[in-house]
């Protein structure tokens, strides 16, 4: 299935999106995209359908091709402090203000968004299976969250984010359970089920 190249007429357009949204662990990492016109490529799609593998060999060709492309982490602390949809349209922000060029229209996947440097944008609910901008984004976003996620593994294997990413897997539940939430652990998520359980 192909996607579309653009939502709009201008000539830079940029397509963002983010990985971790619902992780217990490590940051929401989002990513801006802005491709050339002419650009294709058959098996870009939304990065969830796509197996690491894929995402990984499409990774350097979206970032050879693009006109522009960035990506931003929001750690653990910001998201505790300000919660996780802000904090996704935080690191969507961040992403877009370091592109070069700047772009002259957004559109964004899912349906929430801020403004942003008065840029026209557009929310679209599954953007990412629809434009290849988006879809482009959400593989930078979830390739360079999940190599960051391999990198505090090494500091707290017992919680397999190697394998899990942060996502609340029964595994990742138990080794909360076991060893207690570790630094990178968002304070603000209901880590465990049994937390609302209060012992009275």
């Amino acid at each position: 299935m192909n996607l579309n190249a653009n939502f709009s007429e201008f000539l830079l357009e940029c397509g963002t999106d983010e990985a971790g949204r619902g992780c217990l662990a490590g940051p929401v990492t989002a990513a801006a995209v802005i491709l050339p016109k002419r650009f294709n490529n058959s098996l870009l799609n939304d990065s969830k359908l796509l197996s690491a593998k894929h995402r990984n060999s499409l990774k350097p060709i979206i970032e050879s091709e693009a006109k522009a492309f960035a990506f931003h982490h929001i750690w653990p602390e910001e998201i505790d402090k300000i919660n996780i949809l802000n904090a996704s349209i935080l690191a969507m922000h961040k992403s877009i203000e370091q592109l070069n060029p700047i772009p002259e229209f957004i559109i964004v996947d899912g349906n929430k968004f801020k403004p942003f440097n008065n840029i026209p944008f557009e929310t679209i609910i599954k953007g990412d299976q629809k434009y290849l901008s988006i879809a482009a984004a959400s593989v930078l976003a979830k390739t360079y969250r999940d190599a960051y996620m391999d990198k505090i593994h090494a500091e707290y294997p017992m919680y397999n984010w190697k394998q899990n990413k942060g996502y609340p897997t029964k595994e990742h539940r138990d080794a909360i359970r076991k060893y207690g939430p570790s630094p990178y652990h968002r304070m603000s998520f209901r880590l465990l089920p049994e937390q609302l359980k209060l012992e009275l």
